[in-house]
């Protein structure tokens, strides 16, 4: 609420300030970047922006009646800046239609124009590709099989290094973080609820081998840009959660196991993550797929007393183990006409576990969008889920989407 009082405050004083080209500060307005005050000869900047997006869906579970849902899907209010002088930046982005809106919050500060050093909260480098795409870049209304199952929102509190090398011709990004390792707003609800387990260890490594993406084309999965000539990246990352009490461990206090003498005795969570995306001429190709282990499961117990150790295949029903693929293709055409397909599918660790937290699934997508740039467009889109044990779903959505 407070965020919202401070928007209109802002909003209500920003005809005082005008465009004064003798101070060099500036005043702009354009859909989808929000709005923009740059002060002395553009030493700061100042973003205010936000999204809504409104949706409806209907949902088909198999040898049940249908359900039609009607939300606000998401609901953003960002404030963004940068300070040239001091080298240094800031987001913080809330989403009103959650319970608890607070999604990025984080200070980077620019030592040199290739290396970024950011403390906060914010979207990790230790997930797949789509999970580092904003939700405004979506190519589909959601995200897919492989990224609903194995992050949460994709966001954690911690300290981020980026670096960015290269020419037109090669490129590389090197990113490490060290972060809690229990998601987002990981410190509860007050003092009492504290962060369980270790640090989350995590290293991305992203190829451009014909040279980086065009100018805003990056930021996105579907070729919105058109890239005049081939571009692709191939990217690897790996994390390592010390201590998970969450499946995906992006969260905590979902679960407990003990060692011997009833004290917690926390699983370690791994996760292995390739993906490559490619983008020509309205053209997009998405591929990424994942592997997640646990360790450290020696001398644990189910129970506080230690009278029930924990089973080898036991662990896949407190954290999501095993293996995923996603592919996605697509076309936009410069008109902002664009179709587009995913097939993901989910594979568990232990396929003779019936109470694994993952079992078999597929999933297949079908999408079709317009575009008035990013800042509105028009998606709808058919998923349709199945299993070994028959049991079908299929969602349907239609979203709008309006970036401010």
């Amino acid at each position: 609420m407070k965020n919202v009082i401070f928007s209109l405050l802002l909003i209500s004083a920003l005809p005082l300030c005008g465009q004064n080209e003798a101070s060099g500060n500036q005043l702009d307005f354009e859909l989808g970047k929000g709005l923009n005050i740059l002060l002395n000869d553009g030493s700061y900047q100042f973003t205010l922006s936000g999204m809504i997006q409104p949706s409806m869906a209907y949902e088909k579970v198999q040898d049940r009646e249908y359900d039609l849902f009607f939300n606000a899907k998401r609901a953003y209010l960002n404030f963004s800046g940068f300070a040239a002088k001091e080298k240094v930046s800031f987001f913080l982005q809330t989403d009103f239609s959650l319970t608890e809106p607070l999604l990025d919050a984080w200070l980077t500060y620019h030592p040199w124009k290739q290396l970024s050093i950011s403390l906060g909260q914010k979207q990790t480098i230790g997930n797949n590709r789509e999970m580092m795409i904003m939700e405004d870049q979506l190519q589909f209304p959601e995200r897919g099989l492989l990224s609903q199952t194995f992050s949460r929102s994709g966001r954690e509190f911690g300290a981020f290094i980026d670096s960015r090398l290269g020419s037109e011709q090669f490129g590389i990004v090197p990113q490490i973080a060290l972060t809690s390792g229990d998601g987002r707003n990981s410190f509860g609800t007050d003092s009492r609820d504290v962060d369980l387990g270790g640090i989350k260890y995590a290293a991305r490594l992203d190829v451009y081998p014909l040279g980086f993406f065009s100018e805003d084309n990056e930021s996105s999965i579907a070729d919105l840009g058109h890239e005049s000539s081939p571009k692709l990246l191939v990217g690897m990352a790996a994390s390592y959660n010390d201590g998970a009490s969450h499946p995906a461990g992006a969260g905590h206090g979902d679960f407990f196991l003990y060692n011997l003498i009833g004290d917690v005795q926390l699983p370690d969570y791994r996760q292995l993550y390739s993906d490559i995306l490619f983008k020509f001429q309205g053209f997009s190709l998405l591929g990424e797929y994942v592997v997640a282990t646990a360790t450290s499961l020696q001398g644990s117990y189910v129970d506080e007393a230690g009278g029930d150790p924990l089973l080898p295949t036991e662990i896949s029903q407190f954290l999501r183990l095993g293996r995923a693929m996603n592919v996605q293709v697509g076309y936009a055409s410069k008109g902002g006409w664009a179709l587009d397909a995913r097939y993901s599918m989910l594979r568990p660790e232990f396929a003779d576990n019936s109470q694994s937290l993952i079992q078999e699934q597929n999933e297949a997508t079908l999408g079709l969008s317009k575009y008035w740039g990013n800042g509105l467009k028009i998606q709808v889109a058919a998923s349709s889920y199945s299993s070994p044990e028959e049991v079908n779903r299929l969602l349907a959505e239609l979203l709008l989407q309006l970036v401010f």
